[in-house]
């Protein structure tokens, strides 16, 4: 069998239910990855560190020679670990293969010799091997074009607590096409918004999703894009600015829910923090809390009154959004007022179509 080299674009157009195999180190990988890549590294970190220092100071070809020494030994076990993985992929037993043997991607940084050497020992065991041309390096180069391509963006807006992530999961349910910028971004855009035992992904990682599923949506063009207002700080992360500066220039809808409504709203989502990581969320908007809501809000927390203290909160976060909607608009922005008692997923999207056929 022969290893055939496709690009990204080929791999977007034809190969996209393929397993991928990436063999740079665990470090690389954790890092960021092509979204979907399964980890299959050729060197440890440590190895690799090693490898790449004897290429520096000594020679290729004596790197070359180390590499082979740890390649060598564990060639059967990597093969083995493919193998499995590519099984659970294909959903058939690792003791029964069809055949012929199915098709994999393997890839390393720049597409050289780690991503050769691995996709030599697949295509030596029977696989159909493909390996991507210029490696990961080239989904990067393709990742950071895909933020100036134009959509047809609309925002929905609202206050905190207004139920903006709920109506968006709603509308993917419903076949919209969607951005779900915090979901990528596994935070939910407030000093509170961290999700529980889940880190957020590199700035990079994070790039690499969204380009993704930006491709995809776009896939389907002409179609109005809907993505949740945020600012460009999304936790520890930035949307790309050729990205954000498009979502700022579109029309946002206000979804109008009254502060009562959002209080409990706000308590059921987020009352169950940690009370030591409540108080430093809390801490952290000291400067633009103010010291004496600061301490009220925390003095509520030790006291387990929760409400109390989100209600505190929720008229910062109220005049923090109010702000940031006169930015908006200022910049060029239209804003549309979704009344309350319009609130389902399916008449919010008929409201809204129904303004565009108004004017």
């Amino acid at each position: 069998m022969a290893i055939t080299r496709i690009t990204i674009t080929d791999w977007l157009t034809h190969y996209r239910n393929l397993p991928i195999f990436d063999v740079r180190s665990p470090a690389e990988y954790e890092h960021a990855h092509i979204p979907g890549a399964m980890s299959l590294p050729l060197f440890t970190n440590e190895q690799r560190a090693e490898i790449g220092t004897t290429y520096k100071q000594r020679s290729r070809e004596k790197a070359i020679k180390i590499g082979l020494d740890y390649f060598g030994p564990n060639m059967r076990t990597m093969l083995e670990s493919a193998e499995q993985s590519i099984a659970k992929h294909y959903q058939y037993p690792v003791h029964q293969p069809p055949t012929p043997l199915p098709a994999v991607i393997v890839h390393c940084w720049r597409g050289g010799m780690r991503s050769a050497a691995v996709a030599w020992l697949l295509d030596l065991y029977g696989f159909q091997v493909y390996t991507f041309v210029g490696g990961y390096k080239s989904y990067r180069t393709w990742a950071l074009k895909q933020f100036a391509a134009p959509a047809n963006f609309r925002v929905i807006g609202g206050f905190t607590g207004s139920g903006k992530t709920d109506l968006l999961h709603a509308w993917k349910n419903m076949g919209q096409a969607v951005i779900d910028l915090e979901g990528l971004a596994v935070h939910r855009g407030s000093a509170l918004g961290g999700y529980p035992n889940q880190p957020q992904p590199t700035q990079e990682m994070f790039e690499n999703k969204l380009a993704l599923a930006y491709h995809d949506v776009l896939l389907h063009q002409p179609v109005n894009v809907w993505a949740e207002d945020e600012s460009q700080r999304i936790g520890n992360l930035r949307i790309p600015t050729e990205l954000w500066v498009q979502m700022r220039a579109a029309p946002v809808f206000v979804r109008q829910v009254p502060f009562e409504k959002r209080l409990p709203y706000l308590v059921d989502g987020y009352g169950k923090i940690d009370k030591e990581k409540l108080v430093n969320a809390i801490i952290r908007i000291t400067k633009r809390l103010g010291p004496l809501e600061t301490k009220t809000a925390i003095q509520y927390v030790i006291e387990d009154d929760i409400t109390a203290c989100f209600d505190i909160l929720l008229q910062y976060y109220d005049k923090q959004y109010r702000k940031s909607l006169e930015q908006r608009v200022a910049g060029g922005s239209t804003r549309y007022d979704i009344p309350e008692s319009i609130q389902s997923p399916e008449a919010i999207l008929d409201y809204v179509d129904g303004l565009f056929v108004q004017s």
